[in-house]
């Protein structure tokens, strides 16, 4: 008896070594899955650190270029394209002067509703629209003849909070007054600001459908401003010092890091900063 179970006990030994081969197999293969998942993630991750990065010294070059003299080699602060190589990465930056847009707390009802007729809105909610921007900022509880808004229009409208009454202290701000749809404030954010203090725009710097909205002929004059040749020697305009940066990088393998900026020249007395960070979105959606 004891010599005929022999064989079965070394069957049982044997299937319980496959079977612990079987399982260190799945366990080494798991383990590797593992570790070639991390290292893809890895390099994600590195890549895109990589264009960030490159996206970043497209800001701090295009201040460099937008302060020199040298009208051969400085960047004009006027919305047009400028392309650049950084470290294996093609970086597109444009860069606009803060002083060639609208200041939502210094512009009148007249310039702003004309600014929404030049992007598309029609003319009776462009006036409403304008209305209710200056009832946002003004301390009263009147209405613009226009029709605008106030606390009682907002409660009416199932809003938790009235007009804020006071100035705007960013564009975002824009998002909370009655009637603004995310397709109207796509639309406008470009062309507005709470940096210049102006009541009028710059028009040497101003895009299209500020200078439309101020009276001028936007897209004739944008043309001309395209023709200048900094080759000719003849100086550019200078700038404010306060610029919207838009800096996109893109990597070999495609990766792309979009980078838009508010920034003023000069580090606030910070030793070591070039400039003053007023508005910062990393991964942000291009215009």
């Amino acid at each position: 008896m004891r010599i005929a179970s022999r064989p079965r006990v070394d069957g049982a030994a044997l299937l319980l070594v496959l079977w612990l081969i079987v399982l260190l197999t799945a366990l080494v293969g798991g383990f590797a899955m593992v570790a070639r998942v991390e290292r893809l993630q890895g390099q994600v991750l590195v890549r895109g650190l990589a264009a960030q990065g490159a996206a970043r010294a497209g800001v701090e070059y295009a201040l460099s270029r937008v302060e020199l003299v040298d009208p051969r080699l400085q960047w004009q602060p006027n919305g047009q394209p400028y392309q650049w190589s950084y470290a294996g990465a093609e970086v597109e930056v444009r860069i606009v002067d803060e002083n060639g847009k609208i200041d939502l707390n210094q512009t009148d009802f007249t310039v702003l509703a004309n600014l929404l007729l030049a992007l598309g809105v029609d003319q009776v909610e462009a006036a409403r629209l304008a209305a209710a921007v200056v009832d946002w900022r003004d301390p009263d509880q009147l209405t613009q003849a226009e029709g605008g808004a106030e606390d009682r229009d907002y409660a009416s409208a199932g809003r938790a909070y009235g007009a804020k009454d006071a100035a705007f202290e960013s564009i975002a701000e824009l998002q909370q007054v009655l009637g603004f749809s995310p397709g109207v404030y796509a639309r406008v954010e470009p062309n507005v600001t709470v940096y210049s203090g102006l009541p009028r725009p710059d028009p040497t710097f101003a895009p299209a459908p500020v200078l439309t909205a101020i009276g001028l002929d936007g897209d004739a004059l944008v043309a001309a401003r395209a023709q200048f040749d900094p080759a000719g020697g003849l100086p550019g305009a200078g700038g404010s010092g306060t610029y919207s940066i838009d800096s996109l990088a893109r990597l070999a393998d495609g990766r792309q890091s979009l980078l838009r900026v508010v920034v003023r020249a000069g580090g606030s007395g910070v030793p070591g900063m070039a400039y003053t960070a007023l508005r910062w979105e990393e991964g942000a959606s291009p215009r």
